[in-house]
């Protein structure tokens, strides 16, 4: 037992849920200096990790998966859920005292009001992680480009990083589709951006390259993520982390204008393994910019507010730190239009 606790925090310190250790894509490989997020005073100073008693209970269901076990696991999860909930009411009536800008308030007040509406799925989300018999030392390591889903179906599993510029050519120049808006008339991606995530690519055209990439493999079938899988790849967003967002770039940071607006050949992405030392709850990097998912949806907010549409998760280079976090919900976008600030991840199914 005691061999088997010692493993298996290890293991968890990798897996996504509210009281495990991750990380996220920051601009450059992470330094000690910067634990604190620099962009926001709702930042709180310490990232708790499991503790002994939750680690055991994990273990304890995992050597014996019956009913009683996994109800003392999930009591812990709850318990662990609530004190976090608690520290950041406090956190929120602290800055009601003290913050210079009512923006800080209300952002930290968003985050509290969802993690209390969202309390059954989070605390399901990580029993999901907490009870896969995949999660042991390793199951966070990419396997031919794709990292096991743990929580989800055990034959699901995520891709390392957004689709590419480049592996989006590829798709074209086999399929004739139309090329993204800002690559050449031949069909090219924009010099030097190889590597960046592709963008201006609708939710059709990203379904169709999942087709393509099906009907390539014999063994698998491909698909956009749903609402669920990529919240459980992702995990929770870490409070202090560095990632490419509107934050970190001051030509844009005080622009509130809807993405259509933005002029048509700004794209502020960065390379997809430019943050290959920072790790979602899968093990994928990357995680925080725009995805599409296949979850339909009512959006809630922009000018697509009210109308159907495909959702959207993680943010993205033009969008505030706060509007980039795992939970955030109701961003969602025509499926036939795309755009340049999003673009896609897919799932395999073996």
């Amino acid at each position: 037992m005691e061999t088997l606790l010692k493993n298996l925090g290890k293991t968890l310190l990798g897996v996504a849920g509210f009281s495990a250790l991750m990380l996220v894509p920051a601009v450059a490989a992470p330094n000690s200096e910067a634990r604190l997020h620099k962009f926001s005073t709702t930042i709180e100073k310490e990232r708790p990790e499991l503790d002994e008693e939750t680690k055991a209970l994990i273990a304890a269901y995992r050597k014996s998966p019956t009913a009683a076990n996994r109800a003392a696991l999930k009591k812990k999860v709850e318990k662990n859920y609530d004190a976090i909930v608690a520290r950041k009411k406090a956190k929120l009536e602290e800055l009601k005292r003290t913050a210079r800008h009512q923006s800080k308030v209300t952002e930290m007040q968003e985050i509290v009001d969802e993690m209390i509406e969202n309390r059954a799925t989070r605390v399901e989300q990580n029993m999901a992680r907490f009870t896969d018999k995949r999660l042991r030392p390793g199951s966070r390591d990419a396997k031919d480009g794709f990292h096991a889903l743990i929580g989800a179906a055990e034959n699901v599993s995520i891709a390392h990083t957004p689709v590419t510029n480049e592996e989006y050519a590829a798709f074209v120049k086999a399929t004739k589709r139309k090329a993204p808006a800002g690559w050449t008339r031949d069909g090219e991606p924009p010099a030097g951006k190889a590597r960046h995530p592709v963008v201006n690519v609708s939710c059709d055209d990203a379904t169709a390259y999942c087709k393509w990439l099906s009907a390539r493999d014999k063994n698998a079938s491909y698909r956009l993520p749903t609402e669920a899988e990529w919240e459980l790849a992702a995990g929770h967003m870490p409070k202090d982390a560095d990632f490419n967002c509107k934050d970190t770039h001051p030509e844009i940071a005080t622009r509130d204008l809807q993405n259509d607006k933005l002029p048509s050949g700004m794209v502020l992405t960065t390379p997809v393994d430019a943050y290959e030392k920072t790790l979602s709850a899968c093990g994928a990097i990357d995680m925080w910019g725009n995805c599409w998912a296949s979850t339909d949806i009512i959006a809630q907010n922009g000018r697509e507010r009210g109308r159907k549409v495909k959702e959207i998760k993680g943010g993205s280079w033009y969008a505030h730190r706060t509007s980039c976090r795992t939970e955030m919900r109701g961003e969602g976008r025509a499926s036939s239009l795309g755009y340049n600030t999003v673009g896609f991840r897919v799932v395999r199914e073996d």
